[in-house]
């Protein structure tokens, strides 16, 4: 037999906790007369067959046909004070969560303006500050729509949507990857301004924004070049640079006392600044021709150039068509692309 609730309270919602569900599982059978004990910095919110209902503010409350008005007509008035009606009640914490990290899974790649193909990879990392401010509205987006209410769910969905307009920001302000190290209190402010709207619509209110570090990744020229971010000559010097790395590495030898550049880090992109210049300077010589295109195998992923029948590494046979890749994610496009299908980015834009 189901259990029937007359109190219905958390006493022990931490600081850490954004929502409990009461009960726990399944649907709770309350009644008229039932008592809700809501706390300070609480508020308890009814739910049912998909809707936020009826909200309690702070205190000591005794349920009636009065205030719970959208329970009732949804439910319908047929219950009497002895018959149990099922819901769930969501507390929602409404203190403000003052220190939410949020930091980048993987690197975001920027290209070097002013250099070609030159580009690099960031992580970032920062916090942020939020405060439920619509517990309605709140239950609604989150058991409604996405059926979810622990914290670590809810804080992946508020990372992504973060992550999401970090992206934008940076793209946005067309620097290279070392001037973007020295701009974290603006891209904190812009990531802020960008995202408040989609808080919003959540029933949360975006507090604060801080980016605490960018800083360069240390993946490697094959990473790069896999995202189609480097020319052929560009990647060749690179990979050579990875490689001192890695023997630096493997022998105990500290790469800043060698001086070498990383594959992705801030040496690397001075590197990788100084190849085009000197690429630049031998096409000069050459009469300005144009670096050859290339087109990466489909069986061992050797650099052909583009117009090629046969793989000269391993003798595949090869598509006419060169491979096309988005200069904003690195993603593989269909020939004749104007803009990229995984983010919008205009095509040679």
């Amino acid at each position: 037999m189901a259990r029937v609730f007359d109190l219905i309270e958390v006493p022990d919602q931490g600081p850490n906790e954004m929502v409990r569900r009461v009960p726990e599982s399944g649907s709770g059978d309350f009644r008229i007369g039932s008592q809700v004990i809501v706390r300070e910095s609480q508020m308890a919110v009814f739910f049912r067959d998909g809707k936020a209902l009826d909200v309690f503010g702070p205190g000591r409350h005794t349920i009636t046909t009065a205030n719970v008005p959208l329970l009732v007509d949804l439910v319908g008035k047929a219950f009497g004070n002895k018959t149990p009606f099922k819901a769930e009640v969501y507390f929602v914490n409404t203190r403000e969560f003052p220190e939410m990290g949020w930091g980048t899974d993987n690197p975001i790649p920027v290209l070097h303006p002013g250099i070609g193909l030159g580009a690099s990879l960031l992580r970032a990392f920062g916090t942020y500050g939020m405060q439920i401010t619509d517990p309605q509205l709140f239950v609604s987006q989150f058991v409604g729509t996405q059926g979810i209410f622990r914290t670590s769910d809810i804080q992946k969905r508020l990372r992504a949507i973060i992550l999401s307009k970090f992206r934008d920001m940076v793209g946005e302000l067309q620097k290279s990857a070392f001037e973007i190290q020295g701009l974290v209190e603006e891209i904190g402010a812009g990531v802020k301004a960008k995202a408040q709207d989609d808080f919003a619509a959540l029933g949360i209110t975006l507090k604060s924004f801080y980016v605490q570090s960018i800083t360069p990744s240390e993946s490697s020229a094959e990473e790069l070049r896999r995202m189609g971010l480097l020319d052929l000559q560009t990647y060749t010097r690179l990979q050579a640079a990875d490689a001192m790395r890695d023997a630096a590495q493997a022998g105990g030898t500290s790469m800043a006392g060698m001086g070498v550049g990383l594959g992705a880090g801030a040496a690397m992109g001075k590197m990788m600044a100084d190849t085009v210049q000197q690429a630049s300077g031998q096409e000069a010589a050459a009469g300005g021709a144009a670096a050859a295109a290339t087109i990466a195998c489909p069986q061992c992923g050797n650099q052909v150039p583009a117009g090629s029948k046969f793989c000269n590494n391993c003798g595949a046979k090869l598509e006419a068509a060169g491979k096309l890749f988005c200069s904003q994610c690195g993603a593989e496009l269909p020939p004749g692309s104007k803009f990229c299908s995984n983010c919008g980015a205009k095509v040679g834009g």
